[in-house]
Formats: structure tokens, C-alpha cells, sequence
């Protein structure tokens, strides 16, 4: 297992030894800000619970999602489709701080509401149809700090890093197609997590 956090990093951080591109920029809101969208996004975006089709049977997660974009697009993940809601004034504040960090553009936004550690995700690569290819994900994390962590679908090879509060992750290039990344579970995560990932779906 190799992890990448120390206590002067030199950011971004390039969390991935190949086939793939992960760029971890720390904490680029300050807690004033990171506190202030939080509160919004926690309380103001309408949160609904994930759907999946899981051998044929309809599944609601205890997460929470919500999707958004600059028109209505559609989003087709685990069987089930999703419509963008458009743009609020504060997210498109924060696709902006992304684009501007990253030097990518973004057009949609996945957010998840995880209650707490008991909620995660398995490891999965973003490799929808609906995506553009090879395109960049920015992740924002606004909440609980959380591990996150990526396997190598051939080598096995595992990276993991500490998503804090306030922080943004690039994930580009052939990572979906070398790379999984889940968001596991941990019973010492008392408190919500709000995780927010800027792409680009081109339709």
C-alpha cells in the first residue's frame, strides 16, 4: 500500500505510479469557506437517495445524490437514468474555483451525500459512455475528511490519500481505463461528508 500524504507536501501531489493521471491539490477553499459551502450544499441542494438495479431488483442507498449541468443532460449509471438539474449560483462558484485550479472545463456535477463513515462506496472506474473520453473529474470534498483509495485493475497495486475538508482531486487521462477508486466505509466517521465531481458529458 503506498500513501502519499505528508506533513509538508509539495502540491499537487501525483498520486499515480502509471497508466493514469491523479492530482491531489489539498485544501484549496479556506474553513471559512469550506464551512460556508458546506452548510449550503448540506442543507439547500435537493438530495435524493441513489437508485441502482442490482440483479434486477431496485435498490435506494442510504447515500444521498443530486446531479447538475448546464442544460438537462442525461446520465446513465448502475441501469438507471438521471436528469441535470441546472446550475445553482453556488455551484457554478465552485465549478469555477475547479477550472481554475485545474485548467479543465466542466459542464455537469455528481454530488453525494454520505451520512456518515458507515456509508462509502466500492471500488468502481467512471467509465460511462455518457462521459467524454479520457476527460477530467474534479472531486471536492466539503465535511468529514475521508480516506480514498485506488487499485490497479491488472497489478493490484492499491494508493491511498486523505481527502480533507475543503480539498480537490483531478482525476484524467487513462486513469478510468487502468485504475478503480472506492471511498470506504469507517466506523470513526461520525459526521456528514459532502463530495462534489465536476465532468464533462458530451451528448
Amino acid at each position: 500500500m503506498l500513501s502519499l500524504f505528508d506533513e509538508t507536501p509539495d502540491y499537487p501531489l501525483s498520486l499515480l505510479p502509471h497508466d493514469g493521471t491523479a492530482l491531489y491539490y489539498g485544501k484549496v477553499f479556506s474553513k471559512q469557506e469550506s464551512d460556508f459551502y458546506y452548510d449550503y450544499l448540506f442543507h439547500q441542494i435537493p438530495w435524493e437517495h441513489d437508485e441502482a438495479m442490482i440483479f434486477g431488483k431496485l435498490i435506494l442507498t442510504k447515500r444521498k445524490v443530486a446531479w447538475f449541468g448546464e442544460k438537462a443532460f442525461e446520465y446513465t449509471y448502475s441501469k438507471r437514468t438521471k436528469y441535470a438539474k441546472y446550475w445553482t449560483p453556488e455551484l457554478l462558484e465552485l465549478k469555477k474555483k475547479c477550472e481554475e485550479v485545474t485548467g479543465e472545463t466542466y459542464n455537469s456535477c455528481l454530488l453525494n451525500l454520505y451520512h456518515d463513515g458507515s456509508e462509502g462506496m466500492a471500488y468502481h472506474s467512471d467509465g460511462e459512455t455518457d462521459l467524454k473520453k479520457h476527460g477530467a473529474i474534479a472531486s471536492l470534498t466539503f465535511g468529514a475528511e475521508r480516506k480514498f483509495l485506488f487499485k490497479h485493475k491488472t497489478t493490484k497495486e492499491k494508493v491511498e490519500i486523505f481527502l480533507e475538508q475543503g480539498s480537490l482531486l483531478v482525476m484524467k487521462g487513462t486513469t478510468q481505463d487502468y485504475w478503480l477508486h472506492r471511498l470506504p466505509p469507517s466506523t470513526k466517521v461520525k459526521t456528514p461528508r459532502v463530495n462534489l465531481t465536476f465532468r464533462t458529458i458530451e451528448d
